[in-house]
């Protein structure tokens, strides 16, 4: 929950000048809080840029205020939707089965869900990392079915989301080959699938984490609110 009409421009307007001079040699998605979506498509129209959404409603309208639903950011745009993150799990009491459904009906609608998986430091350290990440995850598969190979995965350890911590790269890596050979399982084209880094990825530790097997790029978070920053983690993502 960052951002601001003035921040946003000024954000954005320096990333794009980057990626002016130096194009990327990998896909760059932003994902927006829901009243700036309007604002942010007309920024990156026509650029590199696609625009993202950083959550979005199981259901397709009703009486449901405050939602977002996937119809409405699709009005907008919207390539790419969170479902999932950590903060929605642990601040809003989102279930594996409401993370599904929010990627099923991401999916319905044309946009890719990025699903966000990951464990607690508590799980992790009673050896319980692999077990919660693959259960978070087949939940998805489970009701998303032969779409599984249009999602994207983000793993993100909640013990290294704004803490400054990190996951090593070895750790890292060993829980996205964790990943893969789930979804591969899951499905023949399930290997494709991007799988994403979302702890604490920085433009310091960025190709060390991205230059792992099964890491296909980072989910970024507080260092993607500096343009510099952001673009050093791009010009590494090749």
């Amino acid at each position: 929950m960052n951002g601001s009409l003035a921040a946003n421009q000024a954000l954005l307007t320096g990333i794009l000048e980057g990626l002016a001079q130096q194009p990327p040699a990998c896909q760059v998605a932003v994902a927006v809080p829901a009243p700036y979506l309007a604002q942010v498509q007309q920024i990156v129209a026509g650029s590199a840029i696609a625009l993202g959404a950083q959550d979005v409603s199981q259901h397709a309208s009703g009486a449901f205020t405050g939602e977002v639903s996937a119809g409405m950011l699709n009005d907008f745009g919207v390539r790419y939707v969170l479902v999932g993150h950590s903060e929605r799990r642990q601040y809003h009491g989102e279930t594996d089965a409401v993370v599904a459904a929010k990627a099923k009906a991401a999916l319905a609608a044309g946009m890719i869900p990025i699903v966000c998986v990951g464990e607690t430091l508590a799980q992790r350290e009673a050896g319980e990392t692999e077990a919660v990440v693959q259960r978070q995850l087949a939940a998805v598969i489970d009701v998303v079915g032969a779409d599984v190979s249009r999602l994207v995965v983000a793993y993100e350890p909640v013990w290294a989301i704004g803490t400054g911590k990190t996951a090593t790269p070895e750790q890292a890596q060993a829980v996205h080959a964790a990943l893969r050979a789930q979804l591969r399982a899951a499905d023949p084209q399930g290997a494709s699938v991007r799988l994403l880094y979302g702890g604490s990825m920085n433009a310091g530790n960025a190709q060390q984490l991205l230059a792992q097997p099964d890491i296909d790029g980072g989910l970024i978070g507080g260092a993607a609110l500096k343009s510099a920053d952001f673009l050093q983690i791009i010009a590494v993502a090749a």
